[in-house]
Formats: C-alpha cells, sequence, structure tokens
C-alpha cells in the first residue's frame, strides 16, 4: 500500500513510520524543511521524504498529486511541550489540515487516518467511550474535535472513510526528553531527585509502539469514525513512576508530595478500548515491559545525552 505520512519527524510519526516499512508499504513523509531528522536516523533512506510545510499546500500539491497515495495517516501539528495547549497556532493547524483533507480527497485518497486527543472528552466521565459527551477546555482540544467533525462530515458525503484516533498517553523511545516519563528516567539515572505530586491521578499509558501499531491498523482495515487510542488499564502516576524507580533501582530518588496538584488536571483519564480491539488490534506491551523498552532505550543514549538538542 502507498501510504502518506505526515509529521513523520515526531515522536509518534516516527514510530509510525517504522510500522508502515515493516508491514511492507511504501511511505512518503512530508517533512518541514529544516526540521531535525534524528528520530528517523535508521529508517530516512526508505521513506520517501517530501520537503514541505502544510501550511504551504501549494508547494507540495503537484508531488502530492503525482504520488496518489492510497492512505494518508496524518499527524502534524503544532506540539511543542508547556506551549500548545493554549496556542493560537493550534488555529493555523486546524485550517491547514481542512485544506491537506480537501486535497486528499480530489486526488482520490478516501482511506485517511487523521489523530485526536482524549482531552476532547469531558474527562470527569471517569471511563471514556467513543460516544462519551466532549467538553474540550483548551484550544488544542477544540481544534481537534472541530477538525474531527468537519472530517467525518466530508468523509460521508464523498464516500471515503475517516478515521479519528484519540490518543491518551503515550510513553516510549524518542520521546521529547522534557515530558514526564524520559525526564524521569533521565533525572534517576543521574542520581538526581526527581520532584514529583502526590501521584494519586489516574491515566491511560500505551507504549508507543502499540500506538503505532494501532493507527496502522485503521488504515489499513478502513476503520471508520473515533477509536481511543488506550490502554483500558488505569494507573496512578504514582504506581507508573515507582515503577520506573524499581527497574532504575532509584525509588528513593523519587520526591512525591513535592509538587503541588496543578488546578485544571483532571483526576482520573482512562479509555475504553474495545471499539479499536473489534478490528483486530491488542498491545503487545504491558506497562512495565513498555518502561523497561524506554529505560535501555535512555540507557544506550546515556543519561545525559540530549539527542533532540533541547
Amino acid at each position: 500500500m502507498k501510504v502518506f505520512l505526515t509529521g513523520a519527524s515526531g515522536f509518534v510519526g516516527a514510530h509510525v513510520a517504522r510500522v508502515l516499512l515493516a508491514a511492507g508499504c511504501r511511505v512518503a513523509a512530508l517533512v518541514r524543511p529544516g526540521r531535525s531528522l534524528w528520530r528517523l536516523a535508521d529508517s530516512a533512506d526508505r521513506l520517501t521524504l517530501i520537503p514541505g510545510d502544510l501550511a504551504d499546500l501549494p508547494g507540495f500539491r503537484p508531488v502530492l498529486a503525482e504520488w496518489r497515495p492510497e492512505a494518508c495517516i496524518h499527524l502534524a501539528w503544532y506540539a511543542e511541550p508547556g506551549k500548545y495547549l493554549h496556542s493560537l497556532e493550534n488555529l493555523a493547524a486546524l485550517t491547514a489540515s481542512l485544506r491537506f483533507l480537501e486535497e486528499l480527497i480530489q486526488i482520490g485518497c478516501h482511506r485517511i487516518v487523521m489523530v485526536g486527543t482524549c482531552a476532547e472528552y469531558d474527562t470527569d466521565l471517569g471511563f471514556l467511550r467513543e460516544d462519551s459527551p466532549t467538553r474540550p477546555t483548551t484550544i488544542y482540544a477544540a481544534a481537534k474535535l472541530a477538525l474531527n467533525l468537519v472530517g467525518q462530515q466530508v468523509s460521508q458525503s464523498l464516500g471515503g472513510t475517516f478515521a479519528w484516533a484519540r490518543l491518551f498517553y503515550l510513553y516510549g523511545p524518542l520521546e521529547d526528553p522534557r515530558r514526564v516519563v524520559p525526564a524521569l528516567i533521565r533525572a534517576l539515572r543521574r542520581g538526581e531527585p526527581f520532584p514529583a505530586t502526590a501521584g494519586e491521578q489516574v491515566r491511560d499509558y500505551l507504549y508507543i509502539e502499540d500506538v503505532a501499531a494501532a493507527l496502522w491498523i485503521l488504515a489499513e482495515r478502513r476503520g471508520h469514525g473515533v477509536f481511543n487510542i488506550a490502554s483500558g488499564m488505569p494507573v496512578t502516576m504514582r504506581q507508573l513512576m515507582e515503577t520506573v524507580g524499581a527497574i532504575t533501582g532509584k525509588s528513593h530518588l523519587i520526591r512525591f508530595g513535592a509538587v503541588p496538584y496543578r488546578d485544571w488536571d483532571p483526576m482520573f483519564i482512562c479509555g475504553d478500548n474495545r471499539r479499536l480491539r473489534e478490528i483486530g488490534w491488542s498491545p503487545r506491551y504491558s506497562l512495565t515491559e513498555g518502561l523497561e523498552q524506554t529505560v535501555k532505550y535512555w540507557e544506550r543514549t546515556g543519561p545525559g545525552d540530549n539527542p533532540a538538542g533541547l
């Protein structure tokens, strides 16, 4: 299958690229000029790299039309840690994604997977199903929800399949080192204390390779509608951090209670993944197994190394 992939240089995109290549797909990846491809170091030579910015559709439209993908997995979005939730950059990403969707339909690509977030839901509701009420509280989540609503209507009117993948909490190799799991691992491996909340928040964490496999299955099997990309297994942040502490042998360095809870942070978020399982997906990694793989990655990288250059 010929698959067009956006956001290939990002955390999720780099893993999706590997899954697609392993499945025998021909993959064209849109990459922003000047963007570091460090996450694609072992796979870039097997991809058709198309330089371009999603916001500049005319710049890569001819190549896209000539390549004529059978499927598209669209991941590109503004996602700078600490800034993306309330940034107006989300409006630009929404506008560019809608124009891109229209272009895909026009060139005959009717098998489309786009990525949303669990933050689209009303997160006060406990376990979240695909038909749970939505209540975005950030520009990021609202923009994602808008793209889903328009995408579903467009695909329905034109006879294509449009899968909306709501990602929950992810972790694994190649993640931005500012995120909580790599930040914890790197601090413990350096022998530094790690300040944390009391850790009572419940989350749904899924290993990145299982996330990438889910996105490929949605494209391969013509998934249509909303799908939770989630483990379905609630875990407290304390349990997650203690597991990392046990793997590294540095549990004593985690300072639970040193950081207050954030007022806006929900105390319970977990997804129902039965709809995803019904089309043939199942996770390969338990939480402990995934965290072991992640720790091994940072052991190979080195406790002081920063592959992202951050």
